[in-house]
């Protein structure tokens, strides 16, 4: 993802030094760092989306098994759960990928950055009987578009785990634009409602860790097939005769470990031994983040 949350400025840069700053960010890849570069206030935006991520994946992971640790001294700031192919890793990079995307979206609106303003695609379409397109919709399709070039030029496109991360990448994004809700204010003499104009808003990011929360649950198990005389690979169902996995949906290459048992490699990933001590531990989901 080449997003350290622990490294990310947290107000804004001078005018002076972002670009520097941008250029020394080691951890980014060249593209990020020509992203970063554009304005000075894009790293506030994506350092800001990155905590709205870590924030609302510890709300949505709190007292379970995993708990979407986060250390200051990884390599990446979830640590190394990050190396395992699972359907929490999955997670992680759909909420730091729609956290991008809405917090660029945020900031377009806000008037923050250069490059965008407000979505006026739906202005100038026939109106409907009772109301018409105006007023200021947020860009979700600029976010969305920023996100898939920031956060997904990281990741290899030829390989198993990149190809997944790439799809929960995407997952992420997708779930704020089905979720955009339509806002109207009445427009008339005296108080009244003749017209109605009508934009559209993102929704809480509350809505959509709720909703790659209940994609979490449903995640679907995937491995890599390659044919060899085309040269493609891509992801599929990892058992025969289940449907494909849509682009809203996530997917994962491995089983998670056991949080309850310190690994040399992970170190201890859970909160505290409460989620641990359940009647149900060694029930067949004993192994996964949610008791």
């Amino acid at each position: 993802m080449g997003i350290q949350g622990n490294h990310l400025p947290a107000g804004k840069s001078t005018a002076v030094n972002y670009k520097d700053r941008c250029q020394k960010l080691w951890f980014f890849s060249g593209r990020q760092k020509q992203l970063c570069s554009l304005n000075e206030n894009v790293m506030h935006a994506v350092g800001h989306g990155a905590r709205l991520a870590i924030e609302e994946c510890q709300y949505q992971f709190n007292m379970l098994r995993w708990n979407c640790s986060t250390f200051s001294d990884s390599d990446s700031i979830f640590g190394a759960v990050t190396t395992i192919k699972s359907r929490e890793t999955a997670f992680i990079h759909a909420i730091t990928s729609a956290g991008v995307a809405y917090s660029i979206t945020r900031a377009c609106t806000k008037g923050d950055l250069t490059d965008c303003n407000c979505d006026t695609r739906k202005r100038g379409k026939k109106p409907r009987k009772q109301w018409q397109w105006g007023g200021c919709s947020e860009d979700i399709h600029f976010g969305e578009k920023f996100s898939r070039d920031f956060v997904d030029s990281h990741e290899p496109a030829d390989t198993a785990q990149g190809m997944m991360n790439l799809h929960n990448n995407e997952a992420g994004r997708r779930i704020i634009r089905s979720r955009m809700q339509r806002v109207c204010k009445c427009h008339g003499m005296s108080g009244s409602c003749s017209v109605r104009v009508c934009w559209r808003k993102l929704p809480s990011f509350r809505q959509v860790g709720d909703a790659l929360s209940a994609r979490f649950e449903g995640a679907s198990s995937v491995k890599l097939v390659e044919k060899k005389k085309k040269n493609v690979k891509k992801l599929r169902a990892a058992t025969k005769g289940l449907k494909q996995p849509n682009n809203t949906e996530l997917v994962y290459l491995e089983e998670s470990p056991d949080y309850c048992e310190k690994n040399e490699t992970l170190g201890s990933l859970v909160r505290s031994t409460a989620a641990c001590n359940r009647p149900d531990l060694d029930s067949p989901g004993c192994k996964s983040s949610r008791a």
